[in-house]
């Protein structure tokens, strides 16, 4: 299509106004959300009786939408997280019904919110002020923050009772760097006491407090597939449930009596609500595809429904209430589709392939035997065009998952006439702790055979596919996949864009910050001091000579989670190594200013949409093919 018709489509993909965060008040009567209807991110708030919703903000909130919000306990400000141009080193401030803001907590490093207590006199957060990740009391009136735990490993899920005596929050003194254990101490920190609810080596998590402070919703996957339990205080013993589907429990329904659940059924998500007593669920009548909650508690609506979101591949994510006695649904707010209509947006077919991780395509940049054969879920997005090219998606994380949502990066690929396929690799959530773990001390090798695997099964299955345009593009763990599929498999790729990828392991252990190090290298890897050998051998930088295909490296100046000095690292192998750089050389290079670890920020969407859109369509499109003929 023309360029001006190109960018017509890409700025009106980009520029589809996006929900974000919805969050109810403490007394259930409104919905405060980021949306950017107006082209920037901002806060909203919805009124529940008259389905009205007004900005209270006028560009003080954060442009990336990135991080959740919190009411404050009287309902009449919005607690959000605020950095510097993507940075994540966030403070927390507050919007008032008047667009007043203030800072409420500001410390050097990376805040986060966890709770507020139900007087509304202290707002609990995790700061990595002093190096990990730990949890902080904040005295909204006098202003002082006051630390309240100390651990060598981050601390997670900071939790205040109903009556503000107690805390529960997750963390891991064992030795094994898989493990997670359920603390609960006194409100200021003091005599925590490990619950000892899971198995060592298990992941055991706290997810909130019961209406009367007696009990606390756990989820744990000691039995492999993740599932909620109900921890009673009182008796000191635990009830689970579930075992059948991978669950996340979200929150305790009023009268106590009952919990919402998400279960993941292949790639779709489904909300299911459980009886505490018989132990049995029940679905919530949607349609296929991914429904969700907000955080814990956050939720329940003053009429007795449920707020929640829903979306398919086609259809983007609406805000719902659910009545659970009725089963009729209410859309509170309804996703835009500007100049399109969900007709107009690529389905996702799921399939299956056996991997054992080890494809067809296999070289040599880390030389291992076939690991264990698995079953490994994929989707696959057809454009349309014939014959089409292939854009191989990993997701990031590693620790995430593709499901049936709709996905604005794999529809502007499809807009533009590319296939997109996304693959649910060993070591991906859904799955179980098995699957999980089996990337453990692994990463660069099975589940990137894995990847390999499944597009190799696309190239054969589906002739309309056009084995000589095949390009690989991720983001975050994905831009990883990216530089090694490209590396490990130069036979299979044509092209390839790794966007905030790691390139040096080692490197990222020293730089990336501290929760990170702890939660996503050491649990997945050991220590770089440990392990050398692996750090080294499982980084891309390693490689550069296997390098094939032109490769457009694409990262973010303010990003602290995998931090721009790994694409330049790269960047400088690959020149040491004589490769060129340019439009028509071996390798394109871009950081992306005033933004972190991706952004869901309009302009900074549609620049990054320009700039993979002329990659690709330099390097693998149609415009190149009918050139070449």
């Amino acid at each position: 299509m023309p360029d001006s018709e190109t960018d017509d489509v890409l700025e009106a993909l980009a520029g589809l106004p996006t929900l974000a965060h919805p969050t109810a008040s403490p007394d259930g009567s409104e919905v405060a959300f980021y949306y950017d209807g107006s082209g920037r991110n901002e806060l909203h708030v919805l009124d529940i009786e008259s389905s009205e919703h007004e900005r209270w903000s006028d560009g003080e909130v954060p442009r990336n939408a990135r991080w959740f919000l919190e009411w404050g306990a009287d309902g009449d400000r919005v607690f959000f997280h605020r950095d510097e141009g993507g940075n994540e080193q966030n403070d927390v401030y507050a919007i008032d019904r008047e667009g007043a803001v203030e800072p409420v907590v500001e410390m050097d490093g990376q805040v986060q919110i966890q709770d507020v207590s139900e007087d509304g006199e202290t707002l609990l957060v995790g700061s990595t002020r002093d190096g990990q990740m730990n949890l902080y009391g904040h005295d909204l009136a006098s202003g002082e923050t006051t630390k309240l735990t100390d651990y060598e490993r981050a601390v997670w899920t900071g939790l205040l009772s109903p009556d503000g005596d107690r805390l529960a929050f997750t963390t891991n003194e064992a030795d094994d760097f898989e493990n997670m254990d359920v603390y609960v101490a006194a409100a200021d920190g003091s005599d925590p006491q490990n619950l000892d609810l899971g198995e060592t080596g298990a992941e055991t998590g706290a997810v909130e407090w019961g209406p009367d402070g007696d009990r606390l919703l756990l989820t744990d996957n000691s039995e492999d597939i993740p599932r909620p339990g109900i921890y009673d205080t009182e008796r000191d013993e635990v009830t689970w449930c579930g075992g059948e589907f991978v669950e996340a429990p979200q929150c305790f329904l009023p009268d106590g009596d009952r919990f919402l659940a998400l279960r993941t059924r292949e790639a779709s998500k489904v909300p299911v609500v459980y009886d505490i007593e018989s132990g049995e669920s029940r679905e919530l009548d949607l349609p296929d595809g991914v429904g969700g909650f907000g955080r814990a508690g956050d939720n329940l609506l003053a009429d007795g429904r449920i707020l929640l979101t829903h979306t398919t591949p086609t259809r983007r994510p609406s805000l719902l209430a659910y009545d659970l006695d009725t089963d009729e649904t209410e859309t509170l707010l309804e996703a835009e589709y500007g100049p399109f209509s969900p007709e107009d947006f690529a389905d996702a077919e799921y399939f299956t392939v056996e991997s054992d991780g080890v494809p067809e395509t296999r070289q040599a940049a880390v030389d291992h035997d076939p690991y264990e054969t698995l079953e490994i879920g994929a989707l696959l997005y057809d454009s349309g065009e014939r014959p089409s090219p292939l854009i191989v998606n990993p997701h990031g994380g590693p620790r995430g998952m593709d499901t049936k949502s709709f996905d604005l990066y794999t529809q502007f690929l499809a807009q533009r006439g590319y296939s997109v396929l996304q693959v649910n690799y060993r070591g991906s959530t859904g799955r179980g702790h098995a699957f999980v773990k089996a990337l453990y001390d692994d990463w660069g090798g099975a589940e990137q055979g894995d990847v390999a695997t499944a597009a190799e099964r696309v190239l054969d299955d589906h002739e309309w596919v056009d084995d000589d345009r095949v390009a690989v593009f991720g983001g975050s763990y994905g831009g990883y996949s990216a530089y090694w599929q490209l590396i490990q498999y130069p036979d299979l790729y044509d092209a390839g864009v790794a966007w905030i990828g790691l390139t040096d392991l080692a490197e990222m252990y020293e730089t990336t910050m501290p929760h990170f190090r702890t939660e996503l290298m050491e649990k997945n890897l050991g220590t770089s001091e440990e392990n050398p050998d692996l750090y080294r051998e499982r980084s891309p930088r390693e490689y550069v000579e296997n390098l094939s295909a032109p490769l457009f490296m694409l990262h973010g100046v303010n990003d602290r989670r995998v931090p721009v000095s790994q694409a330049r690292l790269f960047r400088d192998a690959l020149e040491e190594a004589g490769y060129a750089q340019g439009d028509d050389g071996d390798y394109e290079y871009e950081e992306l200013g005033k933004e972190g670890h991706a952004s869901s920020d309009i302009d900074q969407k549609i620049r990054l949409f320009r700039l993979l859109g002329d990659f690709l369509d330099r390097r693998i499109g149609v415009d190149t093919v009918a050139a070449d003929d």
